[in-house]
């Protein structure tokens, strides 16, 4: 056990907050105090203690062997992102040799083991990687995957540690050169490489350490968020070294296990800072017992963070009320806005206020995208909640913008566009794709629809995604809420889109998955959810029923609208002829 689990409050560094030129630059001085990163079993055990100090002795000899593969400064390295300290080791290793890491998913492919072969060598063709390197079973799925595409070095840990180490200097980054490369989430089409430089990546742990979170001495933090998204890489790995904090890590799979193992370690360990997109709490509310809760202590979780995907009111007052008994504070939740492109953070909501909601007329946002506040007793069909997300990071500039390109006033829903240091130098080898979302003077049209309150961000959702019928924007997640209160139907259990019908009119489809195996309540459920979806919105819509664990997801967990849609047009071929026949009536 290292000292930092010890005495996670004591630190013998005076806070930095991210005020260093480079990653390796902030682990050097990371590396002098006595904290660091653990890592726990699925049974909530400290498998593995790394201070920093012992992170650095480890990449720094490990750099050395990478070096001696004789590999060209600024090549690419693939690295599985496991959660565990290998991946760790490997990703401060390529600092160190002057290669590139490129975290990969390490993720189990609903479409099995083809599937998840498949998924990974599109990815090291993409990112035309010079080596690679899996731990555990993904090894097995990486070596098959990159057979043929000539890497210079492909393996396990093990194989890199045998290595001979080269006598050569390590290298020394300049803030312009490039850290690592981000995949984005993949939610309207396949991951784009987001190249992110020093600099950036830098600016935006310093604004996140200094002004989102408000990092101070004796803080700690717990994650569970895969280290191939960015929550997790920048969040949760990058920003607690460059602040020289204590963090512990479950695996992603360990928490869906075993989701009550989160809060037990945020207790144990006496954590201040955690976050989770909406699903995670959701997660682990219906998991925990209220027998549960009298074990846990959460006095000490002053930032419950929530980001990733549109950020739901409701599951998280259910989430404080279950565990206000145990001291966890609703005020601690702090929603936020970020994206890949930015490296992580765009906005924070202030601290300590808990959720903030601006409640608004459907009606109006639906036909002139106008955010008309709603005061009074208006039903839930004449009013919506949207979260706030907090005003834009110091020293970056948001626009909310129409389709034009002109500046919108507040209350006016348009699309978000960011300016400012933290955002990514573009995307791998695709100019166009950067020329479309990267403007010469440096602003990032991020696609999320949303409109400004006060200075603070209000996200809809995204641009892509909107449904437009008979003239009126409808967001699909506003759908997909509606039908998630059915008792039969759990979150990220609804993808909605719009598909060309009769007439090549757009045609709302809701795929549902439904654990339902009775034919008669299947047909009945149907009918709910198309009576449901008529009442609150006025159009009728195609039902179809899957079965669990069908909708395809991304690297960040969110439900793929664009992949699902493709999926159901695959599944339906020739259905369409007459859309309110045989196709709206499936019932799975």
């Amino acid at each position: 056990m290292n000292e930092g689990e010890k005495t996670p409050t004591e630190n013998t560094l005076s806070l930095r907050p991210g005020d260093f030129r480079t990653l390796m630059e902030a682990l050097d001085y990371a590396a002098e105090g006595k904290t660091g990163i653990n890592f726990y079993s699925g049974r909530g055990e400290l498998a593995v203690p790394l201070t920093y100090a012992l992170l650095r002795e480890r990449a720094r000899r490990l750099a050395r062997r990478l070096m001696g593969l004789g590999l060209p400064p600024g090549s690419r390295m693939a690295l599985v992102a496991s959660t565990d300290a290998d991946f760790v080791r490997f990703f401060f290793a390529c600092q160190y040799a002057g290669l590139i890491p490129v975290p990969l998913p390490a993720s189990i492919h609903l479409g099995g083991r083809q599937a998840i072969i498949e998924n990974l060598r599109k990815f090291v063709r993409s990112c035309r990687a010079h080596a690679a390197m899996a731990t555990g079973f993904f090894y097995r799925f990486l070596a098959e995957a990159v057979a043929g595409l000539h890497l210079k070095y492909v393996g396990e840990p093990e194989s890199y540690d045998a290595l001979p180490e080269a006598s050569l200097p390590l290298h020394s980054p300049c803030p312009d050169e490039i850290a690592y490369l981000q995949y984005t989430s993949g939610s309207t089409h396949f991951p784009h490489g987001v190249v992110i430089t020093q600099k950036a990546v830098m600016a935006n742990l310093s604004a996140i350490i200094r002004y989102g979170l408000r990092i101070r001495p004796g803080d700690r933090c717990t994650s569970w968020l895969p280290l191939y998204h960015d929550m997790g890489l920048v969040g949760f790995l990058l920003a607690p070294m460059a602040s020289q904090l204590s963090v512990d890590y479950l695996s992603t799979n360990d928490f869906a296990m075993r989701p009550r193992l989160w809060p037990a370690l945020i207790s144990r360990n006496r954590s201040t800072i955690s976050y989770s997109p909406t699903f995670g709490y959701a997660l682990c509310a219906r998991r925990i017992r209220p027998s549960d809760v009298e074990q846990y202590d959460l006095g000490s979780w002053r930032i419950a963070g929530t980001g990733a995907e549109p950020v739901r009111p409701d599951i998280l007052h259910r989430f404080a009320q279950l565990l206000a008994p145990a001291g966890f504070n609703s005020r601690a939740f702090v929603a936020s806005y970020g994206m890949a492109e930015c490296s992580l953070a765009i906005s924070f909501a202030p601290i300590g206020r808990g959720i903030e909601v601006d409640r608004i007329d459907v009606e109006a946002l639906t036909r002139s995208g106008r955010a008309v506040p709603v005061e009074g007793a208006a039903s839930c069909r004449e009013a919506k909640e949207l979260v706030m997300c907090g005003s834009v990071l110091p020293g970056h500039e948001l626009e909310i913008r129409d389709e034009e390109g002109r500046a919108l006033p507040e209350r006016q829903c348009g699309v978000v566009h960011v300016r400012g240091p933290s955002i990514m130098a573009g995307y791998l080898d695709d100019p166009q794709a950067t020329r479309e979302v990267l403007s010469p003077d440096g602003w990032l049209n991020t696609g999320d629809l949303a409109y400004l309150v006060g200075g603070q961000v209000v996200i809809t959702g995204r641009r892509k995604d909107l449904i437009i019928i008979n003239g009126r924007n409808i967001w699909p997640q506003d759908i997909e809420f509606l039908v998630e209160q059915l008792p039969e139907i759990r979150s990220r259990d609804v993808a909605a889109f719009s598909i060309a019908g009769l007439n090549d009119e757009e045609t709302v489809v809701l795929v549902v998955q439904c654990r339902q195996s009775d034919e008669g309540a299947r047909r009945r459920l149907v009918e709910v959810i198309r009576g449901r979806v008529r009442e609150a919105f006025g159009f009728d819509c195609m039902v179809e029923l899957v079965s669990p664990h069908t909708l395809p997801l991304t690297s960040s967990g969110k439900v793929s609208r664009t992949m699902a849609r493709a999926d159901f047009l695959k599944r339906n071929v020739g259905l369409f002829a007459s859309p309110f026949s045989a196709a709206a009536q499936m019932g799975g």
